[in-house]
This record gives C-alpha cells, sequence and structure tokens, in this order.
C-alpha cells in the first residue's frame, strides 16, 4: 500500500476526532450556558421573593469558592451577570435557540445591548457567520446594526423591487479603520489597501460576500473597461460591483456605474443568477442629492460613504433616531 493511500487514509480518521472534539467543545459550551440560564433564573426569583440582595449573592460566591476551589466563573459580579442573562431573554423565547449555542464572552457583549432588535440582529450574525469574539466587539464597536438599518431605510425603489431580499446586506456607511490610510490618499491608494486587508474587508461587508476580482475586465464592443472591485453575493445569489470614489458623490458617478451593471447582467451573469448590484463607495455624500439621483434610475444601486476612522457608536444611533423621527413625522 502506497504511502498516498494510508496518508488519505489516516486523513479520514484526523477528521472524524477533530469533528467530534469541535461537537465535544460546542455541547459542553450549551451546558455551560444553560447552566448560567438556571441560575440566573433562580437568583432573579430569590432577588425578587426573598429580598436576596448584593451581601446574599456574595455569600453564595464565597460558598460556592470554598465547597468547589476549581471550579472558575461564579464570582459574585458574574452571578449578577447570569441574573442579567436570564432577565434579558426570558419573555423572548424567538431568541432562545440563538443564545444557547454562542459561547458565555459572546452572550455578555450581546445581552448589553440597549434594545432587543440590536440583541437580535447580533444573535443572528453570530449564529450564521461564527464570529469570534473579537470580531464581535468590531461590529458591535463600529455601530454595524445602526448602519445597517440606516441603509435599510434608504434603498431606492429599484433595489427593494429586486427578486432576491436585500435588507440587512448593504450599509449607509462602510468603517476602514483597519487601513490605516493616510488623508488625503488615491483611488488607487484605497482599493489597493482594501485588497491587501480583504480578510479584514469581507468582515465589514458582512455575510455572504465572496472577492471575484480586482480591476475586473469587461470588453463592449473593442472597448475595455475595469470595475474597481467585484464580488459575488451567494445570499443575493447576485454580482455585486464596488466603484470607489475618494470625493464627495456626484450624481454624475452613476453613469459610470450603471453602464457596468448592464454589461455584467449581458455578458457575465449567468441565467440562473439574479440581476446585478452596484455600490458606489464615495468619501461623503448628501443624502438629499442622492435621493434624488436615485429616484429615476432603473439600475439597482447603493450610494454609501466610506470612513477610515472609526465613527463614535453614539452618533451613529442618535442619527439613526432622527432618521426614525423623521419617517414618522413624514407618516403623520
Amino acid at each position: 500500500m502506497s504511502e498516498k493511500i494510508i496518508e488519505i487514509q489516516f486523513d479520514k480518521i484526523l477528521k472524524q476526532i477533530q469533528v467530534a472534539k469541535q461537537n465535544a467543545y460546542q455541547q459542553a459550551n450549551t451546558i455551560l450556558v444553560e447552566l448560567y440560564w438556571n441560575i440566573g433564573q433562580y437568583i432573579s426569583e430569590q432577588v425578587s421573593a426573598s429580598n436576596w440582595g448584593k451581601g446574599v449573592v456574595r455569600q453564595l460566591a464565597d460558598f460556592i469558592k470554598t465547597n468547589e476551589p476549581e471550579i472558575k466563573g461564579f464570582s459574585d459580579k458574574n452571578i449578577w451577570r447570569m441574573k442579567q442573562f436570564y432577565e434579558t431573554y426570558e419573555n423572548n423565547e424567538k431568541l432562545a435557540t440563538l443564545w444557547r449555542v454562542l459561547s458565555w464572552s459572546h452572550n455578555r457583549q450581546i445581552m448589553s445591548l440597549k434594545t432587543s432588535d440590536e440583541r437580535e440582529f447580533y444573535l443572528l450574525l453570530c449564529n450564521e457567520k461564527r464570529y469570534s469574539v473579537r470580531e464581535l466587539e468590531r461590529l458591535i464597536n463600529t455601530g454595524t446594526f445602526e448602519r445597517t438599518m440606516l441603509a435599510n431605510k434608504k434603498l431606492s425603489k429599484t433595489i427593494k423591487e429586486l427578486p432576491q431580499k436585500t435588507e440587512g446586506v448593504f450599509k449607509d456607511s462602510y468603517i476602514f479603520e483597519f487601513l490605516n490610510l493616510q488623508s488625503p490618499h488615491q483611488e488607487k491608494d484605497l482599493q489597493q489597501a482594501l485588497i491587501n486587508s480583504l480578510k479584514n474587508f469581507i468582515l465589514e461587508l458582512g455575510v455572504g460576500f465572496c472577492f471575484v476580482g480586482q480591476e475586473y475586465r469587461l470588453q463592449v464592443g473593442n472597448d475595455d473597461f475595469f470595475i474597481d472591485l467585484l464580488f459575488f453575493h451567494r445570499q443575493l445569489q447576485c454580482l455585486v460591483a464596488f466603484e470607489i470614489k475618494t470625493e464627495k458623490f456626484k450624481p454624475a458617478h452613476l453613469g459610470q456605474l450603471e453602464f457596468y451593471l448592464e454589461a455584467l447582467d449581458r455578458d457575465i451573469k449567468h441565467k440562473y443568477e439574479n440581476p446585478s448590484i452596484g455600490i458606489l463607495l464615495c468619501r461623503e455624500k448628501n443624502d438629499e442629492v442622492v435621493k434624488y439621483s436615485l429616484s429615476r434610475s432603473l439600475s439597482p444601486t447603493v450610494i454609501s460613504e466610506y470612513e477610515t476612522k472609526l465613527i463614535p457608536k453614539e452618533l451613529l444611533r442618535n442619527k439613526l433616531n432622527e432618521f426614525y423621527d423623521l419617517i414618522s413625522n413624514n407618516d403623520e
């Protein structure tokens, strides 16, 4: 028997071990999180019925430490977090299947968020993409929820009428703080920096984006044209073309991207794929100008800003609340 065949056979056994190891880890994590839930429920009930307070919980933490000194994670602060954990989700069965499969570290990050919608957003993201705690922390700190909700509210009629569901896919602004780009910079510099940090770039774009090419060549007649960055989105089942502008959005920018989308749909996309979508990344934009520009556009296009530094999360939250208020006043 050749060494190659033996190696293949050995590899099959190794993969079984790795799968079993991962399943065991997942099972242990689920048991631990459910334990914290049950303890949180008990503490919550005792606080309500028996006037348990910080002193009693501190005694409980000392009791556990004395009787089970090898067990970690049961300080009085962590026990209070278990109570918070239970009270956060006790009336929301919809989210129960989501928090159970995440680690305690993930849950600690998410349960501290202000609204149920925000918690559900990050629970779904982490369940779908298996983001690490560090990646989740970045998503929260960069206001991914707020930026996504703002984009949902500003989607053009053409985007909304596509056969695929586009809500929750795009962002009103994209944050590239990981690039360390100097300002001012050229379009080519930004484009190359994004490719050099492709993993972080895709994390910022969100679930489903798969990189196709840089300076993607389109041939129309005898002329060549080049799309800055081309992606394919698995859930939307369509090509997504990115055009980068290191200046403020101008209506004239739309024409070039619309041409690219037409060429992609005629010559590149497969019959079973959905219509291509364009994203115009600008250094700055005026929402009213964008609204006017897209109102008569027949091409499914998203106009987004990009930032090379973190935007304060509170600023994004205020912007989202202002937008909700504006929509509410218009409805009235």
